[in-house]
C-alpha cells in the first residue's frame, strides 16, 4: 500500500490526497501537521532531506517529493493526464504556473493570514505585494478559463488539482477579493462537483488491520 506523509491543512498536500481518492487508490496517511516536528525527526529527513511534505512512499520502499511531480506520477495513463503530446504540455504548463507564481503569492499569503507561527508577518508591508501578485495570478486563471471549461482545456486533469488546491480558499483564507473572478467560481464548482471530489478536511479511513 502506498504511504502519504502530508499536513492535513496544506494546499500542497490536499492536491495528493485528492488525487489518490479521484483515482480510488487506498493509502495509508501520516499527518505531519505544521508544528508537529514530524519533518524535522531524524526518520523523516532519511526519506527526504528536504523536509518537506507530500512524500509519497511506494510500496516498493521508493519515495517522492514535491506535489506536482507526485501528481505527474499518480496521474499517468489516467483520464488526468492527457496522451497527446501539446495537450500534457499544457498540463504541465499551468503546473509550473501554479507552483512558480500562484503558490507564491496565493498560498503564501494565505498561510501568512492562516497561521499563528507566521502573526509576525502580518504587516502592510508584506500583505500588500502579495494581494496585488495573487490577484494578478488569479486574473491569468480567470482569463483561460473565460475560454475553456477547465484549465488545460476541455478535460478535467492534473493541472485543475494543483491550481485548485490553494484557489479554493484563496477567498476564505487569503482574503482575496474572488468577486472579481466569475470565472474562477464557476470552475471551483465544477470541480468539487466531480464524482469522488473531497474536501481539504478528508483524510483516509483504514480498516483496524490496516492503520
Amino acid at each position: 500500500m502506498l504511504t502519504l506523509w502530508s499536513m492535513p491543512s496544506s494546499g500542497n498536500s490536499y492536491k495528493v490526497r485528492l488525487l489518490l481518492a479521484l483515482l480510488g487508490i487506498p493509502f495509508r496517511h501520516k499527518a505531519a501537521e505544521y508544528g508537529s516536528g514530524v519533518t524535522e525527526g531524524a526518520a523523516f529527513r532519511a526519506l527526504n532531506p528536504n523536509g518537506k511534505v507530500p512524500l509519497l512512499q511506494l510500496e516498493d520502499g521508493r519515495v517522492l517529493a514535491e506535489s506536482n511531480a507526485i501528481l505527474l506520477y499518480l496521474a499517468r495513463e489516467t483520464r488526468f493526464l492527457p496522451d497527446e503530446a501539446f495537450a500534457q504540455a499544457l498540463a504541465h504548463q499551468w503546473m509550473f504556473f501554479e507552483q512558480n507564481f500562484h503558490e507564491s503569492s496565493v498560498a503564501v499569503r494565505a498561510a501568512i493570514l492562516t497561521y499563528p507561527q507566521r502573526a509576525h508577518l502580518r504587516t502592510p508591508e508584506r500583505l500588500a505585494p502579495l494581494l496585488e501578485s495573487g490577484h494578478r495570478a488569479l486574473g491569468v486563471m480567470e482569463a483561460q478559463l473565460e475560454k475553456t471549461p477547465w484549465i488545460a482545456g476541455d478535460s478535467y486533469t492534473v493541472a485543475d488539482i494543483a491550481l485548485y488546491g490553494y484557489t479554493h480558499s484563496a477567498g476564505s483564507k487569503g482574503r482575496f477579493d474572488m468577486q472579481r473572478f466569475p470565472a474562477i467560481n464557476v470552475w471551483l464548482d465544477r470541480v468539487a462537483s466531480e464524482p469522488g471530489h473531497v474536501p481539504l478536511e478528508w483524510l483516509p479511513q483504514l480498516p483496524a488491520h490496516e492503520a
